[in-house]
């Protein structure tokens, strides 16, 4: 019997890196992290790569089932750390911070910023605009 296969990804931009769970893979099939890895570097050549691909060198790393290069049939976890995190600590911090950090308040023209402000009600647009960014497609690469 073929079930939906379902997919969940969390994670900002500039956070410490961005999650994904597959749910309904069959077990027995094949992968492992240098299979994705290619994909991922595909993702990197392609058309509209700005000055972050230069910095992210994706390797996502698989947390949970697989075992010995093949699915197991529970959900996959899959982690693709942020190198750049280190820069973004303090913007980008799940803690309170102490120092005042500067919001975005200007929307970009064709992205999601002014309709997620307007839906979640944020005075940020930093909130949207690092969830909507290309970087997360890398996770749906992965």
């Amino acid at each position: 019997m073929l079930t939906r296969i379902k997919y969940l990804t969390a994670g900002e931009s500039h956070g410490k890196g961005l999650l994904g769970i597959l749910d309904n893979i069959p077990a027995g099939l094949e992968i492992t992290e240098n299979y994705i890895a290619k994909q991922l570097f595909r993702r990197q050549q392609g058309h509209g790569r700005g000055g972050r691909m230069k910095i992210e060198k994706d390797r996502a790393e698989i947390y949970t089932g697989v075992r010995h290069g093949a699915t197991l049939g529970s959900p996959i976890g899959l982690i693709l750390p942020n190198k750049d995190w280190v820069n973004w600590i303090k913007k980008m911090s799940s803690e309170p911070v102490d120092e005042e950090i500067k919001k975005v308040t200007l929307p970009r023209p064709g992205h999601a910023d002014l309709a997620g402000v307007q839906k979640f009600d944020f005075d940020d647009i930093r909130n949207v605009l690092e969830r909507s960014s290309a970087r997360e497609t890398a996770m749906r690469v992965a």
